[in-house]
């Protein structure tokens, strides 16, 4: 595999992840009725779009296909989430939950790609700069949830 296959690869895999995040995080927003937390959410769902959309310019200038869309399995956890929150008539603790949940799983993701040594130092410049956004919304949820919890 070349150098390029390898960071197009590794930056899809990545794309369709955070795509899955943002429209996670678009979910919980319109979920929310608290207003602080529908704000939050939506922030988060925009910030995840546009490291999405970094992401795919590169594998573009890589001379790549990106990906456009979420994955499969995003999907089917959505139409869990969204069947789970009105079984329990948008319960703003349950959807802090679901919401850390997925930090938790693209938190794990972007891990792994930081720890790839074979990654162009351009494209680890990128992804690395995408996980520190990852990790403030990841520290910020579960702070949330913890809160929630006493």
């Amino acid at each position: 595999m070349s150098q390029n296959e390898h960071d197009i690869s590794t930056l899809n895999s990545l794309i369709t992840t955070t795509i899955d995040s943002a429209e996670g995080y678009a979910e919980a927003a319109r979920e929310a009725q608290n207003s602080r937390f529908a704000a939050l959410f939506s922030q988060r769902a925009s910030e995840r779009r546009a490291m999405a959309t970094r992401m795919q310019n590169e594998v573009s200038l890589l001379g790549g296909e990106p990906e456009r869309s979420g994955s499969v399995i995003g999907g089917a956890e959505r139409m869990f989430f969204n069947l789970k929150s009105a079984v329990t008539n948008h319960n703003e603790k349950m959807i802090v939950n679901e919401v850390e949940a997925g930090e938790d799983h693209i938190k794990a993701k972007y891990e792994d790609a930081v720890l790839d040594r074979a990654l162009s130092p351009q494209v680890k410049a990128i992804i690395e700069d995408a996980f520190r956004h990852v990790l403030e919304g990841h520290d910020e949820m579960r702070d949330i949830k913890h809160a929630m919890e006493r």
